[in-house]
């Protein structure tokens, strides 16, 4: 497996995919270490100098004022970690603090951290051996960044704590060793440097922008579905509404319709019908799936910005003894961009249970059986899987409010401000699983109704993902047991199976 090479400005989400989920070993440019070296030989000499710099030799928050003697200065940080690893809740997944640990790693290879190379090289070792620090999700308030859950993370780098090592959990100690890899023994800024920054909520970012990759495309492929089983009309994707409106959402979104739609008997079928226009859930999907991509895609270049940024403080410049102090470490960015992200990813389970709704009633879906089942009355059929989605996107408008409205002062009221980013992003992600869950409904309905209708008459890509969609969930003739369907339709979408056999007659589908 390639080795990817790190320097603090190359990381996006294609190489964060790799790194994290594919598990790609990575190190260190040349020119990080260097510069990585240079900046703690500043640190070191403010320290030999005793000279007054904020995470050097004071405390921290409100006592930033107190001044540290230098015999105690390397204790100053062994002691922030302690008292600053406070969460509380569940762990964090697995992917999502080995995020945690590539971006902390990316932000001091821009050498303005002052932390020493062997703190650079401890997370290496952590990522490439796949030592799993155990965070509890809950505890930060997005500035200064993620406090709490990176002080989880710098306790097992120095030897306490908790840790996952061969999916089994152990203390911090045991997992380093067993993994070989060198108990840190922190320094001057050291501590300060691990813990203070935005790497928590910007892994759940990262992770949300990966999974939403998916679930963008798949949801343009199962609202193909759909229309073929309502016998929709593909005019309103004509390029020609498109262009009189140009975002690109919208326009991309149209034409993926138009190839995944292509030679499709059942829409030609129905092209002269004296059925005037479809309803919104139909007609209007180029103008809100295409909203949701641009926002996608908005949000996509703002975490992508955050992943190659340096978020602790101070910082340390390479002009003199300058230890500047600022706000790098304030999630508003990231906020802003996981409240708006969850708010059009919603969007697509709205529509989407508006187009189940559509399938199972026969005063909509144009001849199809009542909640797509032979003898209604025996059968309820698909008549619950809608509450469900229903019962999904309602939660989801909780869910969808936002964080970043809200603030709580902290830190004797020196941290007065705060982004409550993490909140943002973990919502986020518990919103991509209800919206992966409605669309599996979706598919299930979809599938059912194209039986009906009969599949040998759709288009070759709807074919193919009919095809294989079937091969894991069969056509329901009399009610059975359903959770199951849900779960594997639901799987279905994750794994990208969906988008595979689409992209396999229409090429890459765009978002």
């Amino acid at each position: 497996m390639k080795t990817i090479e790190l320097d603090g400005n190359n990381l996006d989400l294609t190489l964060f995919q790799k790194i994290i989920f594919e598990k790609h070993p990575v190190n260190v440019s040349k020119i990080s270490k260097k510069k990585i070296d240079a900046c703690r030989k500043i640190v070191d000499e403010i320290v030999e100098e005793n000279i007054v710099r904020y995470g050097i030799n004071t405390g921290f928050g409100k006592f930033s004022s107190v001044v540290i003697d230098k015999k105690d200065t390397v204790s100053l940080q062994k002691k922030i970690v302690l008292s600053h690893a406070v969460g509380v809740g569940k762990p964090f997944d697995e992917a999502v603090v080995r995020g945690m640990m590539l971006l902390k790693l990316n932000s001091f290879l821009q050498g303005y951290s002052g932390v020493r190379y062997e703190v650079a090289e401890t997370l290496v070792f952590m990522l490439n051996k796949n030592v799993i620090p155990f965070i509890p999700e809950k505890g930060s308030v997005g500035a200064s960044g993620d406090l709490a859950p990176l002080s989880h993370m710098a306790l097992v780098m120095t030897g306490s704590g908790k840790a996952y090592f061969q999916n089994r959990l152990m203390s911090g100690r045991s997992a380093m060793k067993k993994a070989g890899i060198d108990i840190l023994e922190l320094r001057q800024k050291e501590g300060l440097a691990i813990l203070n920054g935005t790497q928590a909520m910007t892994s759940l970012a990262a992770a949300a922008l990966i999974k939403n990759e998916t679930i963008l495309k798949s949801a343009d492929i199962i609202a193909a579905m759909s229309l073929e089983a309502l016998k929709g009309s593909l005019s309103p994707f004509d390029i020609r509404i498109q262009n009189a409106r140009p975002h690109e959402g919208q326009k991309t979104t149209s034409d993926n319709f138009i190839r995944i739609l292509k030679d499709s008997e059942i829409i030609k079928s129905h092209k002269d019908c004296n059925k005037v226009q479809d309803a919104y859930s139909l007609r209007c999907i180029p103008q809100v799936h295409g909203a949701v991509k641009d926002t996608y895609n908005h949000v996509k270049k703002v975490i992508e910005t955050e992943m190659n940024s340096v978020t602790d403080n101070p910082l340390v410049f390479d002009n003199g003894h300058e230890v500047i102090s600022g706000g790098n470490f304030h999630g508003e960015p990231v906020a802003f961009a996981m409240d708006f992200l969850g708010i059009a990813v919603s969007e697509l389970a709205n529509i989407s249970e508006r187009r189940i709704e559509y399938m199972l009633d026969t005063s909509t879906n144009d001849g199809l059986p009542a909640f797509l089942t032979e003898k209604g009355g025996l059968n309820s059929g698909f008549m619950m899987t809608q509450v469900t989605a229903a019962a999904l996107v309602s939660e989801n408008k909780v869910l969808a409010h936002p964080a970043s409205v809200d603030s709580i002062p902290t830190s004797a009221n020196k941290e007065d401000h705060v982004s409550m980013g993490t909140h943002a992003a973990r919502k986020m992600l518990e919103i991509t699983e209800n919206v992966k869950n409605v669309l599996a409904i979706e598919l299930l309905c979809a599938a059912q109704a194209l039986d009906f209708r009969g599949s040998e008459k759709s288009s070759e890509s709807v074919r193919n993902v009919f095809k294989a969609f079937r091969s894991k969930v069969k056509f329901m003739k009399n009610d059975r047991y359903i959770h199951p369907d849900i779960l594997a339709s639901a799987e279905f979408i994750g794994k990208g199976s969906a988008v595979a056999g689409a992209e396999k007659i229409t090429g890459e589908l765009k978002i």
